[in-house]
């Protein structure tokens, strides 16, 4: 089996790998965002990007004979060849430093910070936590721990996990619907290649889901910029968000938030349209 292929010690080699990029923070790539997620208004240069906008830029273009059968480039460069057949986004810890401008020339430091290998009760799991630093002009804008799983493919006859029940007290609200068009373009905007968010056949057939599975990065974008819509002057100082469950292009979902009473710490959850909690956020902005 895979899972009995995994070498913690191996994997272990991996921890402290680094790798550099760079990219101009382009308006007109941050204006297709904001075209895709619906958000009025124009983003000129010198403008502050919107929090969790970098992961549009960044990505590393590799060459099309260096991609596995998932879409993904192969394992084993800067990420460590763990041999488990999915991979998700798990969840992030992320503090905003500074504004990152728009049209800005911006460098991104990234390490592989943790490697750990774990026995769930869906199976096998890898945990692979990455640290990035996103600067101008040697002035750090965005420090982000980026958490990544990969796990084993399920098994004929395994029980299905519970779902978790989302909050019922929010303030904002918003329904989304994830139809193929909407993953198609943030696929595009990142560059993502990843079967499991446009190849239906691929991730029915092959990976086992119901149907194209929602982008976790979008979904932790859109609860972000719920923050915004809502609180239009307030400046997002951190944003922590961890996923909790798959959600897919067969229903819409909804993006919710509550603001503490201190004015400081929003609350924030994405849900199924059968009210499965798919994930959860905090962020911190500066009292209003």
């Amino acid at each position: 089996m895979i899972a009995d292929a995994l070498d913690p010690a191996l994997l272990q080699q991996w921890v402290g790998n680094t790798e550099s990029s760079h990219a101009p923070i382009a308006a007109s790539t941050a204006n297709a965002l904001a075209a895709t997620l619906d958000r009025p208004g124009f983003l000129a240069p010198g403008a502050a990007l919107p929090p969790l906008w970098h992961w549009i830029y960044f990505w590393i273009a590799a060459p099309h004979a260096t991609l596995g059968p998932d879409g993904h480039p192969e394992r084993g460069g800067f990420l460590p060849p763990v041999p488990l057949p999915r991979r998700m986004w798990a969840g992030g810890r992320l503090v905003f430093h500074a504004p990152l401008p728009v049209d800005a020339a911006a460098t991104r430091a990234s390490a592989v910070q943790h490697v750990a290998v774990k026995k769930g009760a869906s199976g096998a799991l890898a945990f692979v936590t990455v640290h990035h630093q996103i600067s101008v002009d040697g002035r750090l804008c965005v420090s982000e721990e980026h958490d990544i799983v990969y796990r084993a493919a399920p098994l004929p006859g395994d029980p299905a996990q519970a779902p978790k029940t989302a909050p019922q007290d929010a303030t904002w609200s918003r329904t989304i619907t994830p139809d193929p068009v909407l993953l198609f373009r943030y696929s595009a905007l990142t560059f993502n290649g990843h079967r499991i968010h446009y190849d239906r056949p691929y991730v029915t057939e092959v990976e086992g889901y119901p149907g194209l599975i929602v982008h976790g990065p979008m979904i932790a974008t859109l609860l972000a910029d719920l923050v915004q819509r809502h609180l239009p002057r307030a400046t997002m100082r951190s944003f922590d968000f961890r996923a909790v469950g798959p959600m897919f292009d067969t229903e819409d979902f909804t993006v919710n938030g509550r603001l503490d009473a201190d004015g400081v710490r929003v609350h924030l959850w994405a849900a199924n349209a059968r009210g499965a909690l798919a994930m959860q956020a905090t962020a911190t902005i500066e009292a209003l």
